[in-house]
């Protein structure tokens, strides 16, 4: 039996994008805030960052939910996922081919094939490069965080949208990826002085959770999808810090990922007890927290209409247990699971199974989670969870 997942990122984020066609939302690629991603709410290109592992294969849907080797499909019937998925009238349904099932895989194993940089578009079209992964390509060949990206193999990438640029990067198609040991020519500038840098692509490691520092005694965990290994990051960081010192935890722009994962992240600040329950196939299962996280430290979790699925499920349980104010705006409301069928030929069928529900008896559905504080258009959500944040005192 597998256990649930829930990951997936649309191109926009929005609702909207969910009535494009599958094919052409499947292949538009990833834009999951691995890295301050593609957000999943409202926003421009002129302050979105996307790595080369958002180009990742994903669902044209929002979240789904399943770990492990998909089941094969029993009996007879249609043995082609597209053709099943296109027959279900499932919502969420998605179809992937081998190699993108296989690509999907490995992206919620926290793995992609890329040179490790991170690429933003900037005034007049210009892409800069936002970030270097350190120890990545990129990094050993003196690339920097502010370098300007004229060109992948040739061809310019002025005016180019992010996500194709990322995909030059990788060296496939919309969601597809050349093998580690390919390379790549990248057209650099910087200071006025343009240079050529050939880059071989590694297998490198996606950075989902990052830590800072956001005033006196606050530490800010951002979290931008749940990926293999991004639960135990949360709860290393958690138990580290002091009972006084109150922690942001950032879900904004989070789709989801894997919900073994978001369970684990809401043990980094609970004492055991429910996280979630869910049916699957007409059996009701249930999700705890371990004992022995840290319930000290105040806590205030930021969302926004792009935190969905899991991130939704992580958000409501520290909500439902009284252990967070939410603060920031209405979450896009995806509660449904979804597990893998592998079809005969391969092709792989993610299909809905069930709903969960968070430890108060809530059901996301289509209408989302409602922040403790919500935040209107116009004010800053980071400074208004700070100002939450100092009214908290530390838990005994």
């Amino acid at each position: 039996m597998s256990a649930p997942r829930d990951f997936v990122r649309t191109v926009s984020g929005s609702a909207d994008g969910e009535h494009r066609s599958r094919r052409a939302l499947r292949g538009a690629g990833l834009t999951l805030l691995f890295v301050a991603v593609l957000t999943a709410g409202a926003v421009t290109e002129s302050w979105v960052s996307v790595t080369e592992s958002d180009a990742a294969p994903v669902s044209p849907r929002s979240p789904r939910a399943q770990e492990g080797r998909p089941a094969a499909q029993d009996g007879e019937g249609v043995h082609d996922a597209e053709e099943l998925v296109s027959r279900s009238g499932d919502r969420w349904a998605a179809a992937y081919s081998a190699d993108e099932y296989a690509g999907l895989r490995r992206s919620l194993d926290g793995e992609y094939v890329g040179v490790g940089v991170s690429v933003r578009r900037i005034a007049a079209g210009r892409i800069r490069v936002d970030r270097v992964q350190p120890g990545g390509p990129a990094d050993r060949a003196g690339i920097r965080a502010g370098d300007r990206l004229v060109a992948v193999d040739g061809t310019e990438v002025g005016g180019l949208p992010v996500t194709e640029v990322v995909t030059l990067l990788r060296g496939g198609l919309p969601g597809e990826e050349l093998p580690p040991g390919s390379r790549v020519l990248l057209g650099l500038e910087r200071d006025g002085r343009g240079w050529q840098e050939e880059l071989e692509r590694a297998e490198l490691d996606i950075e989902t959770v990052t830590v800072s520092t956001v005033g006196p005694k606050v530490t800010r965990i951002r979290i931008d999808a749940f990926t293999k290994g991004s639960g135990a990051e949360v709860r290393r960081t958690a138990d580290r810090l002091p009972p006084d010192e109150g922690v942001l935890l950032d879900l904004r722009g989070n789709s989801g990922g894997l919900v073994s994962e978001a369970a684990e992240a809401a043990s980094a600040f609970l004492d055991g007890g429910l996280v979630a329950t869910y049916g699957e196939d007409g059996t009701e299962r249930a999700l705890h927290a371990e004992a022995g996280g840290n319930t000290g430290s105040p806590l205030v979790v930021l969302v926004d209409g792009g935190t969905m699925s899991a991130a939704e499920l992580l958000a409501g349980a520290l909500q439902d247990r009284g252990r967070a104010v939410v603060v920031g705006t209405r979450t896009f409301g995806k509660g449904t699971v979804q597990v893998p069928r592998e079809q005969p030929d391969g092709s792989v069928a993610e299909v809905t199974v069930g709903h969960y529900t968070t430890p108060g008896g809530r059901t996301v559905g289509e209408t989302g989670l409602v922040p403790d504080l919500e935040v209107a258009a116009g004010q800053n959500p980071l400074a208004e969870a700070r100002t939450v944040l100092s009214g908290l005192g530390p838990r005994s």
